[in-house]
């Protein structure tokens, strides 16, 4: 007969606490008691430069206008101005998010054709084009031959040539046409 061994008590695990978090240093310029130099070149909300003054009488100043005592440009002797700290990082925040709709990136748009394309769809892709080109996108032009067409690749290149013609105003040709298999390859660019 094999013994039985008691159920051992368990005993709770010691854990160390979790270490507080440090602080989290704020973005953007100090203000107020953040300030920790003695003195400062202090300039009013109006744009008149006071000189420099103890962080004492700059702090109250601010504080006689109701408004904040922000460090401007940090240093040995850093420059505070007296200004609405708030209307500050709403106006920064609004001119970033202004700079960043202005911004945009060329795309590469694809138009894909026969080499027996029909005059009235010749002149729909190619309307299309010139919105791309206006909206500053590059455009892969693509020459897709099938079947028999392969015999007639010089028909592809004459297409390619023909969009090459009508755009030369409009657009300048990145890469040249080349054939890869059964596809002509052409970008074109904006000028």
């Amino acid at each position: 007969m094999i013994p039985r061994s008691l159920p051992q008590e368990s005993t709770p695990i010691a854990r160390r606490p979790h270490a507080a978090q440090p602080a989290k240093k704020p973005k953007g310029p100090r203000t107020n008691r953040e300030i920790t130099s003695e003195s400062v070149l202090l300039i009013t909300e109006d744009g008149e430069k006071r000189g420099i003054v103890p962080i004492a009488e700059a702090l109250a100043a601010a504080q006689n206008a109701g408004l904040d005592l922000v460090e401007v440009a940090p240093g040995d002797q850093p420059v505070c101005k007296v200004l609405d700290y708030g209307k500050m990082r709403f106006e920064a925040q609004k001119k970033k998010a202004a700079n960043r709709k202005s911004q945009r990136t060329s795309a590469l748009k694809e138009i894909k054709m026969r080499p027996n394309i029909d005059t009235h769809d010749y002149e729909v892709k190619t309307k299309k084009m010139n919105e791309f080109f206006e909206r500053g996108d590059k455009v892969k032009v693509t020459v897709r031959f099938r079947g028999r067409e392969m015999a007639h690749m010089d028909r592809g290149t004459d297409l390619l040539n023909r969009v090459k013609e009508d755009f030369d105003e409009v657009a300048k040709v990145e890469f040249a046409p080349k054939t890869e298999g059964r596809l002509m390859v052409m970008v074109m660019a904006p000028r």
